[in-house]
This record gives structure tokens, sequence and C-alpha cells, in this order.
């Protein structure tokens, strides 16, 4: 088929970011052949931005993700919840599932597991 009779590529765009989507679907906008699927419509084509942190195999929340980077740069429990506003048990709380979802022995163990897979970088 010759490019003036290409099918038309519908494109739906998943980005976490609000104001790259938009950007990004700005300039799609003028692309020949190319247009930004409705909501709900199905797409030919699907981009998938996430925030690099949040690995689909690890699944940690930004409190998580929070907690880990304090625990990179040797904060204590206290210390993490002091910069959180949070409890200290609720740090300890954050800790353990840490440790279970990196299946780390410990807190360097978890943050040398979240470095290793790209969660965090040091």
């Amino acid at each position: 088929m010759s490019e003036d009779n290409a099918p038309e590529i519908v494109l739906s765009l998943e980005i976490d970011d609000p104001a790259l989507a938009d950007r990004l679907a700005k300039l799609l906008s003028n692309v020949t052949g190319l247009r930004l699927a409705a909501p709900g419509e199905a797409a030919s084509v699907t981009v998938v931005a996430r925030d690099p942190r949040i690995r689909p195999d690890i699944a940690l929340t930004q409190r998580e993700l929070d907690v880990l980077a304090l625990m990179a740069e040797g904060a204590s429990n206290k210390m993490i919840a002091r910069q959180l506003g949070i409890s200290v048990h609720t740090v300890k709380f954050h800790v353990g599932s840490l440790l279970d979802k990196l299946d780390a022995t410990g807190r360097t163990d978890a943050v040398a597991h979240a470095a290793r897979r790209g969660v965090i970088e040091l």
C-alpha cells in the first residue's frame, strides 16, 4: 500500500506525567496518518511511560519509595519519621513491607536489592 492509502494509526497515551502527555499530544497532533484515540477508544498503538522508580516486578507505593530513599541515605527510623511527618511505628511498617517486597534480610540488603533492580540510584 502506498503512504496515501495507508490506514490511519490510532494512538493512545498512558503517561503518568500530565505535562509530558500534553506536550507529546501536541507534537503528535500534526503527524499525517496519526490520530490520538478518544477516551475509551481502542488504539492500534499505545505509548506507556511510567515513573521509572516504580517497576512492575516490584510494586512499591510512593511512601515506600520515600522511605527507601531515606534508608539509602542512612537515615534511622526516627529520622525518617521526622522527615516524612509520620510515626516511627509507621516507618517500621514500611521498612518491613520493603524487606518483604525486595526479599531482603535487612535495611542494607533492601537498599542493595533496590539499587540492583533499578528502583533507586545510589
